[in-house]
């Protein structure tokens, strides 16, 4: 059970501060909270470890994202212009989802080669879409253009403060229940998960380790971790579009400092059986991104096993025919 009280800061004057993942807790709209979390002892058999899910697809976007999303948008003073994001899909539909909510319009680019699927929700949400670029980074530059030519404010996962705080509740509702995990695994993408998760785990029960998960095709961001300054592919090569990431943003580099233990890279064989373990023995449909946790446990057996292990199911969004290609092939 979640209780509210303010761990000791290992980190005080971190960008993430504390105190603002309570206030998150207390506005973020609560279809996004309390996720259900639980030991999947199928899971745990066939990986040799006791594995505790936090489904985060059993929401109306079926991503994590609208935690930060929604506590974005309520943070920010709002108008009667748009605001602009870029997104590969989950952001871009958990902002039009808040936006909605609030009255606020959106403008959201996304790659030319976006999933169709997250495409067509977020317009159906009311979002204006916006197809530019071969992949995420290239729509987020021909955002940033648009904002920069229109005078309008742009929110970024990653390097909006509030998305990564927002995401950190998820943590406080892991740390709540159970005996201390001996480590969570964190889908990696822009970031903002895992440092807003890495943050409150540090300071509210820092005998867990947090290890990042990265697809292997797009490693920029472990890349940047490791060398300690920005490291920018001109290409990313992955099926997990959700943390296909070749620019970094600085800002969330820098807040993974004290936030994460270490970082493992997965291939997409490894997320594509991961993807089809998780159907199988827990009955539960995830996008590449979502399975990256799960993905590294199979990579990395003799690692994890006969551990405490936590990892976070944190995307759902997949199409019939990549359903039929990677889960039913």
């Amino acid at each position: 059970m979640f209780e509210e009280t303010l761990p000791a800061d290992p980190t005080p004057g971190h960008r993430l501060p504390l105190k603002a993942f309570l206030q998150a807790r207390r506005i973020i709209d609560p279809v996004f909270l309390n996720s259900p979390q639980y030991e999947c002892e199928p899971l745990s058999d066939a990986l040799g470890t006791k594995l505790t899910l936090k489904l985060e697809v059993a929401n109306p976007i079926r991503s994590f994202k609208g935690r930060g999303a929604d506590y974005l948008v309520k943070s920010i003073a709002l108008s009667d212009k748009p605001i602009v994001a870029a997104s590969a899909g989950n952001w871009g539909q958990a902002l039009a989802y808040a936006c909605r909510n609030q009255g606020q319009a959106l403008i959201v680019f996304a790659s030319v080669n976006a999933n169709l699927m997250k495409v067509e929700r977020m317009r159906a949400m009311g979002a204006d879409v916006r197809l530019a670029g071969i992949d995420f980074d290239a729509a987020k530059i021909a955002a940033q253009r648009h904002a920069e030519d229109h005078g309008l404010r742009m929110v970024a996962d990653g390097l909006d403060p509030e998305a990564a705080i927002g995401a950190g509740t998820m943590a406080m509702e892991l740390v709540g229940s159970s005996l201390p995990y001996d480590a969570v695994l964190v889908p990696l993408g822009n970031g903002a998960m895992q440092t807003g998760v890495g943050r409150w785990f540090k300071a509210a029960s820092p005998h867990t380790q947090v290890i990042a998960i990265q697809a292997s095709g797009a490693d920029a961001m472990e890349k940047s971790w490791r060398k300690g300054h920005l490291i920018v592919k001109d290409k990313v090569n992955t099926i997990a579009d959700g943390i296909a990431v070749r620019v970094p943003i600085q800002e969330a580099v820098t807040d993974m400092a004290g936030t994460v233990d270490d970082i493992i890279l997965v291939d997409d064989s490894d997320i594509i059986s991961a993807m089809k373990l998780v159907f199988d023995r827990a009955g539960i449909l995830l996008e590449p991104s979502g399975a990256a946790g799960v993905a590294a446990l199979l990579a990395h057996r003799q690692r994890f096993a006969h551990s405490n292990i936590a990892t976070i199911l944190c995307g759902g969004n997949i199409t019939r025919e990549q359903f039929q290609s990677w889960v039913l092939s």
